[in-house]
């Protein structure tokens, strides 16, 4: 564990879109400490904490196991590890299905600068039409661009006058985390997060059973274990950008255009500024020596866009690419989708595989939620 919970809560204090000089430092004072602790309290395990250990490990697992070949699912960070396993031991891999694929055939530098536009592109063009569409229930704007102003305002109120529940503080930064969670699946999110919105505009009237979800959603987000495993893995994996004032500069460019995420980008690249050199292997995924794989991305997919997975599948010889049109959950097998079920069960049970790139509608829309 690098932080305490109360650490790490200072971790995400004030607000990331404050480009004042004294909230810049502050940005950088505090994810140079959360480097500091992570390499007091770890040591050298530490540098240990990457990609290709945790493959290493996985090739012990299945020598122990006593078996040749194995079959792999990965989502998300999976599909890095997956296309590294795959890359260095190529011999022992029959099937491999990546779902929402990072992009692995570059850095996680690119893979972090990707995700401001991407996790926007969800909000803007997915989330907050859907909202709108059902302002008769949530009450938060006929339109998208009345919905993102309701949104906007809030932000600006809870800067002002943070919400305290407990030990739980609700501000700015608060907000942009838990509604950029709330991006990942429609279905199983969407609701949830536009019930905590309609919540917050009217607080002081707020049910017992809307605290509760507010308090609920909002102590759910990241936690120090999360970020003692994230941070090592992304800061060691592959080279950063050393230099602090790019970061400074590309960080006030994303808060500005995608402030979404792009507003905190300063603290996650910082801690990677602050991180010691790492002596990590550097692995290039080509595909070579496997056979096909698959690999599932939908167009809009917040956190793994699909431009860095349209790269990722070229560089993996002999895979095809199951693209979801429409849609932008992260995460696409037994999400609800028959088309993506099909295809991946033909693969996994029959070893069928598409013949070229294909792709599957996404699935609709959820409606909203009942008795709001």
């Amino acid at each position: 564990m690098c932080q305490t919970d109360a650490e790490f809560r200072a971790f995400y204090a004030g607000d990331f879109r404050d480009r004042s000089p004294a909230a810049v430092q502050g940005v950088v004072d505090r994810s140079k400490q959360f480097a500091k602790d992570c390499l007091e309290r770890s040591g050298d395990l530490v540098k240990y904490l990457n990609t290709d250990q945790a493959v290493r490990d996985m090739d012990l697992f299945r020598s122990l196991l006593g078996v040749q070949k194995i079959s792999y699912y990965g989502p998300s960070y999976a599909t890095w590890l997956g296309a590294y396993y795959a890359t260095e031991f190529p011999q022992h891999v029959e099937r491999a299905v990546l779902d929402s694929n990072e992009p692995f055939a570059q850095t996680w530098q690119q893979a972090e600068l990707g995700q401001p536009m991407s996790f926007q592109r969800r909000f803007g063009q997915d989330f907050l039409p859907w909202i709108a569409k059902y302002d008769s229930v949530y009450h938060y704007g006929s339109t998208a661009a009345e919905a993102q102003s309701t949104w906007e305002a809030r932000r600006r109120a809870l800067h002002d006058h943070p919400i305290t529940i407990g030990s739980l503080t609700i501000g700015p930064n608060q907000l942009d985390n838990a509604t950029l969670q709330g991006m990942y699946n429609a279905d199983q999110q969407w609701r949830g997060l536009a019930s905590v919105l309609a919540a917050l505009e009217h607080w002081n009237t707020a049910t017992q059973a809307e605290h509760q979800l507010v308090q609920k959603t909002f102590a759910n987000y990241l936690s120090p274990g999360f970020a003692a495993t994230f941070f090592p893995v992304t800061c060691n994996d592959t080279p950063w950008d050393r230099d602090l004032d790019y970061w400074i500069r590309q960080s006030a460019k994303d808060t500005t255009k995608y402030p979404l995420v792009g507003a905190r980008e300063l603290a996650y690249t910082a801690t990677c500024v602050y991180w010691p050199e790492s002596d990590a292997p550097r692995v290039k995924v080509t595909g070579k020596g496997l056979p096909p794989t698959l690999m599932l991305n939908s167009v809009h997919d917040p956190a793994t866009y699909y431009e860095g997975a349209v790269r990722a599948h070229k560089a993996l010889r002999g895979s095809r690419l199951v693209t979801v049109t429409g849609g932008g959950d992260h995460g696409q097998y037994q999400n609800g989708n028959a088309c993506v079920d099909g295809i991946v069960d033909a693969y996994l049970l029959s070893r069928t595989v598409p013949a070229h790139d294909t792709t599957c509608p996404t699935k609709p829309l959820p409606l909203p939620a009942q008795g709001s």
